[in-house]
């Protein structure tokens, strides 16, 4: 299968791992030779509740068996699609009220841009730099890394940069500005955190000249870092939620909300101010219902800062330069990129999966599953001090 897999299908770097899965369950990945390999990453913090959740799998079944597509997004009333937003809005706090279901959280992006405009009326965009927001031409134009720009432009115009957790740049958001993008922690920067009441003081200047705030919690959401989503740590509420990754808990989805009045402005004028054919597909949406109430009624949201402790007081290593992040968003600086790829790598062939930071390749990413035990931690961590200690 890797033969074929090299051959057929597209790949994203020149160093694909190539990895042949036989099935994956819990916590755990197996593959072809035999193995199984406990996973810190969970499909790059999509797999919420790990691999292969019996409800998750049993509402695509049941689904299944009812019927897949029928519509484009946005004519017929589906139980599943309706149950799924119903309860976001229960979930979220006021004004955020109603949900538009896309395919992913790149399109979501790419969605929650066109909203603002639509509603302001203006054409400036401010984001961060050393954002990460997805890879289409939209969400690319909002990211903040120029190394992984600069080959596509022309990308969106009128898109300016200022730093995170800087006070001094929020003096660049003026009446012009049509919205404010950032990620609520910034991911593929090394999981950075919000620091000094920055989001509450972001949040008063956009409310000072009339911007919209728009939160990308595509990889925060869903319980990651303890509550629902992370904004909810800081005392702010967007006018736009990006979500996606974890919502589906393994499947593709993405999504964002906004008050009724907000949202309402891509109805008209012109009608179909945003479309897509897929967005809010019925199978997609059980799942997500699935996730988002197992999150909701299990109690493991409660677990997740006794699990990010744990995690802080095992790795500890004269290697080990810092640990970003919150919740079960860890980064590990391990000092430089080639040393952590080669660590990587040397935990995948000790039966541990572990990633890095797209950005910052010197910091090795831990976002296991929110179901992940603790002797499963201390199994995995186990294994990366084991790993350090041969050099």
């Amino acid at each position: 299968m890797q033969k074929e897999f090299f051959q057929y299908q597209a790949q994203t770097t020149k160093f694909a791992a190539g990895f042949e899965v036989e099935k994956a369950e819990g916590s755990y990945i197996y593959g072809t030779d035999g193995r199984k390999y406990l996973d810190f990453v969970a499909g790059v913090s999509a797999n919420t509740l790990g691999h292969s959740h019996p409800k998750i799998v049993s509402a695509i079944k049941e689904q299944a068996d009812k019927y897949l597509h029928v519509m484009v997004y946005g004519e017929y009333a589906q139980e599943m699609p309706v149950k799924i937003c119903q309860l976001l809005a229960a979930a979220t706090p006021e004004p955020l009220e109603v949900t538009y279901l896309v395919n992913s959280g790149a399109e979501a992006i790419d969605g929650s841009l066109k909203l603002a405009k639509r509603y302001t009326g203006r054409e400036e965009i401010i984001s961060f730099k050393n954002s990460y927001h997805g890879n289409t031409h939209g969400a690319l134009s909002v990211s903040g890394n120029e190394y992984h720009k600069r080959e596509f432009r022309p990308l969106l115009p009128l898109v300016n940069f200022i730093e995170f957790n800087s006070e001094k740049d929020l003096e660049k958001i003026t009446e012009k500005t049509a919205c404010v993008i950032l990620e609520t922690i910034q991911g593929a920067a090394g999981f950075l955190v919000p620091e000094s009441n920055y989001l509450k003081k972001l949040k008063s200047r956009c409310e000072e000249v009339g911007a919209l705030l728009i939160l990308d919690e595509i990889q925060p959401g869903f319980g990651r870092t303890g509550k629902l989503f992370a904004f909810q740590h800081y005392g702010i509420v967007p006018d736009i939620l990006v979500m996606g990754k974890g919502m589906g808990g393994g499947v593709p989805v993405g999504a964002f909300m906004s008050s009724r009045k907000i949202m309402e402005t891509l109805s008209h004028s012109p009608k179909l101010g945003h479309i897509t054919t897929f967005g809010g597909n019925p199978l997609i949406a059980a799942a997500s219902y699935a996730t988002l109430k197992e999150v909701l009624d299990s109690g493991l949201m409660n677990e997740v800062d006794e699990k990010e402790q744990l995690f802080r007081k095992l790795l500890v290593h004269p290697k080990i330069k810092n640990i970003n992040g919150r919740g079960l968003m860890l980064a590990v600086n391990l000092g430089s990129p080639e040393y952590t790829l080669d660590v990587a790598k040397r935990c995948m062939e000790k039966g541990l999966i572990v990633f890095w930071q797209l950005y910052r390749n010197e910091y090795l990413r831990i976002s296991p599953p929110l179901t992940i035990n603790k002797s499963e931690i201390e199994e995995g961590c186990k294994i990366i001090l084991e790993t350090l200690g041969e050099d």
